[in-house]
């Protein structure tokens, strides 16, 4: 079983707790689609994002992003760096890999619990 799921699960509450506010939801769907499915996240600066720009088309205020962005960083799952009048926001991978090992097997972290394709009801047979 993996060190997450026994000794760190109030981290992971906030962290799940944080998401899932559609906003926050949004803005770390969009920090973290820099990186394709399965890739380990890299926080290069081209994978930075300014804070500015993530309230874009969620039409809040900045205001409210701000406080969105707080939420998240406190969870844990957004790193953030002072970069004169702006601010850099990024994925925290260390995080990223927290919340993976709740939804994978922890013997093999590429597998996915469910992978064979759904045939439908299975039924059972006669005793």
């Amino acid at each position: 079983m993996s060190k997450y799921r026994n000794q760190e699960p109030e981290r992971l509450a906030l962290a799940f707790k944080a998401l899932a506010h559609p906003h926050r939801l949004r803005m770390y769907l969009r920090l973290i689609s820099c990186c394709a499915p399965g890739t380990v996240f890299e926080a290069e600066p081209a994978a930075r994002t300014c804070v500015g720009d993530l309230g874009g088309g969620l039409a809040i205020a900045p205001s409210t992003v701000s406080h969105h962005l707080k939420e998240l960083r406190r969870a844990g799952l957004v790193r953030m760096r002072r970069r004169g009048r702006h601010i850099d926001c990024w994925v925290d991978p260390e995080m990223v890999a927290a919340l993976a090992t709740v939804f994978l097997p922890a013997g093999d972290p590429a597998a996915v619990c469910c992978a064979a394709p759904a045939t439908g009801p299975r039924e059972e047979e006669p005793s």
